[in-house]
């Protein structure tokens, strides 16, 4: 962090949501702006009997604000890039303080912003306790307001921490197990408030943008349908946030060939053996004709996000093959974002 970040916060820590704060907003263009505590406008109409000021609810040009937390490692950067790619005013680690402020100013008659979003998070410090106090009063403000909350099992915040080699926020020189321990007794209270929780676990940046968009954003931001086909092993668990689920067990399983054992759905060899007896190419017959017609309901609609899971034992050959097999086929589609997802393909081999 530079030097006048450093300040910049350090100030904003001594005189509190009336303090001036630096603070990073990104756009399209990433900019860097300074955000001074604004008061929306009040008339004489807003005050109570004695002369206070009643919360009267406010009028501005901000059609949306999203505050978007949840815990460290589960996609909230991936969910700002949402919203930033759909338009919207974007501002990350911005102590909750310092959210008035940000309201305060988007707010004001001469602000031009209809649509933000805001990640704010363990990483704002002492700052993070009020955060349930901002919400209230934007409840207060009468500002349409959504909170979006993010999480996922321990295990896989601890993979990804692993994977990144970063260090969590509340455990920087502790285990990362430790972090996440300490972070759940702080989100807890937040949870419950949300007006949309998301479980990341197993999903990829795909799968969470598609799910973001499909149940926040303003149906003509959503854009194509992004249509995500994912593979997964029924012995490795059930898929997380499908909206379809295929079960294909019933094929030829290459598992229990030795010399296709080790190959995977990608192999032309592992396809050739699935489909020998005639039951793939009847599969697939059945399986456009769905699709086909279920598709352009959906893109109608104005879906935003659709996962399709296709289900084997080990999720290594029979639903690969046929997860590429269908994204190949709807790649070229104009209306459609394809993307393929294979959970478990990377899992070795186990027994006979």
């Amino acid at each position: 962090m530079s030097g006048d970040r450093r300040e910049a916060r350090r100030r904003a820590a001594a005189h509190g949501a009336r303090g001036a704060a630096l603070v990073r907003a990104r756009g399209h263009n990433g900019i860097t702006v300074l955000i001074r505590p604004l008061r929306p406008p009040r008339t004489s109409a807003d005050r109570k009997p004695g002369g206070k000021l009643a919360r009267a609810p406010v009028a501005s040009r901000l059609q949306d604000l999203v505050v978007i937390t949840g815990f460290s490692g589960a996609g909230k950067s991936t969910a700002m890039n949402v919203f930033e790619d759909a338009g919207y005013f974007c501002v990350d680690n911005l102590p909750p303080e310092m959210i008035r402020s940000l309201v305060e100013l988007l707010v004001h008659g001469g602000a031009k912003v209809e649509r933000a979003a805001v990640v704010s998070d363990v990483r704002g410090g002492v700052y993070f306790d009020a955060l349930r106090a901002v919400v209230d009063d934007l409840d207060a403000l009468g500002l349409s307001h959504h909170l979006l909350f993010l999480e996922a099992a321990e295990q896989a915040l601890v993979t990804r921490y692993q994977e990144t080699r970063r260090r969590h926020p509340l455990a920087p020189d502790g285990s990362v197990a430790a972090g996440v321990a300490a972070e759940r007794t702080l989100l807890g209270p937040l949870r419950s408030r949300a007006d949309l929780v998301i479980d990341t676990t197993g999903m990829s940046a795909a799968m969470l943008r598609g799910k973001i968009a499909d149940e926040l954003l303003p149906r003509q931001a959503a854009g194509r349908l992004a249509l995500t086909f994912t593979s997964f092993g029924f012995k490795h668990g059930p898929p997380r946030g499908e909206d379809l689920a295929f079960d294909v067990r019933f094929l030829a399983n290459p598992h229990y060939e030795p010399e296709l054992r080790a190959l995977t759905g990608h192999d032309e060899r592992v396809v050739e053996f699935i489909a020998r007896d005639g039951r793939l190419q009847e599969l697939y017959e059945r399986l456009h004709a769905l699709l086909d017609f279920l598709l352009p309901q959906y893109v109608a609609e104005g879906k935003a996000h659709l996962v399709i899971a296709i289900g084997c034992t080990g999720g290594r050959h029979r639903s690969v093959a046929i997860a590429e097999h269908l994204a190949e086929r709807y790649r070229d589609h104009e209306d459609l974002e394809v993307a393929v997802v294979h959970r478990d393909v990377d899992r070795r081999p186990q027994g006979p």
